[in-house]
């Protein structure tokens, strides 16, 4: 399934600087170097344990941190984040995994009414540090609930911190900046993007290098959102998986003399607002791109935001590339579900050719 690293992985001490990676790799080598850093740290999950996680995120970490730190769970997601909830008052950090994002429905009383709210009603007195990981999208070809697109059901609860990185370099350093936090953040990982190799810079989490194939580019902040690609005639916003398809979009838009501009959202709430406004008031134009449902989905939020600030200067409304309003579709039917190339082509010529009347 994946290229796997044995005992925690032989990159642990490995020499400062920039290594290809893939996201897999990123995140285990993340959470090894979190657990070294911090005693109170304790992963856990169904399989994470003895197996490394069913995507082998936490491969080699429980031979390496033992079985007291690193260990696996009953098939309950409830319990594994009711868990969560008693390790945070006790005072430790939990990162505990959902297996699949659709595997999340159980536990969302736990979520939202205990994780979500414990610090406002203590009034501060119990914090609740917890990186939720949660193996997120669809492009795996998997049956039902094991692809969703959780991020508007998060996103809408106060209390809840939600990031989803789209590189390998961004997923070790988001992962190792939510494990800081004080507050309960959802780190929502594109998991047909596990496999995907990139440069990861282990000494500096903001590089200057600009790209155009969605590795480290801008020098901005881990709190804020990701220019992946410059451009000037039109703003492509987008999170997690879609932002590598945009930016495969955006190479073939700039053949027909089209300079697209690639935004990678990264937190989904908090959302970097103020870097929408930099984007759009630059290009004037927006294409928000999701694969969770078009109603209410949070292309909806972002393109009220955008609205907000850069409604004088826009040439067209935003346009929205989404999937569809059904569930999501099991492994045979996601090519037609997800938005691609086709479809975010088509939804930049409709803002293209917009015309007032």
């Amino acid at each position: 399934m994946s290229e796997t690293i044995t005992a925690a992985p032989g990159i642990e001490t490995a020499a400062a600087g920039v290594r290809q990676m893939s996201m897999q790799q990123a995140l285990n080598r993340a959470l090894d170097e979190i657990l070294a850093e911090n005693p109170k740290t304790v992963i856990f999950g169904e399989d994470c344990g003895r197996l490394g996680g069913v995507f082998r995120i936490t491969d080699g970490l429980q031979a390496k941190h033992g079985e007291d730190r690193v260990f696996d769970t009953p098939l309950a997601e409830s319990g594994i984040l009711g868990m969560s909830v008693g390790l945070a008052m006790a005072g430790f950090h939990p990162i505990p995994e959902v297996q699949f994002d659709g595997f999340a429905y159980p536990a969302i009383n736990q979520i939202v009414c205990q994780i979500a709210r414990m610090n406002y009603r203590s009034r501060g007195t119990l914090p609740m540090p917890i990186t939720l990981r949660v193996p997120s999208f669809g492009g795996i070809r998997a049956p039902e609930h094991h692809g969703e697109s959780l991020e508007s059901l998060f996103a809408h609860v106060p209390g809840l911190k939600v990031v989803s990185p789209s590189t390998p370099h961004d997923a070790y350093h988001l992962l190792k900046y939510a494990a800081t936090r004080p507050d309960p953040v959802i780190f929502m990982e594109p998991k047909s993007r596990y496999w995907q190799k990139g440069p990861v810079d282990l000494t500096n989490a903001l590089p200057s290098t600009t790209t155009h194939d969605g590795d480290p580019s801008n020098g901005g902040s881990l709190t804020g959102a990701r220019v992946a690609r410059e451009g000037r005639h039109l703003t492509l916003v987008a999170w997690g998986a879609m932002v590598a398809r945009c930016l495969q979009v955006a190479e073939l838009a700039a053949e027909d003399g089209i300079d697209v501009e690639v935004l990678d959202l990264r937190w989904l709430k908090p959302i970097d607002a103020e870097a929408l406004a930099t984007s759009v008031g630059k290009t004037r134009r927006a294409v928000v791109v999701h694969e969770a449902p078009l109603t209410s989905g949070l292309g909806a939020e972002v393109a009220q935001l955008i609205t907000q600030s850069c409604f004088a200067t826009l040439k067209a409304p935003v346009e929205r590339v989404t999937g569809f309003d059904v569930p999501y579709p099991s492994g045979d039917l996601e090519d037609e579900y997800i938005p691609n190339i086709d479809r975010i082509l088509f939804g930049i010529q409709r803002v293209l050719e917009y015309r007032r009347g």
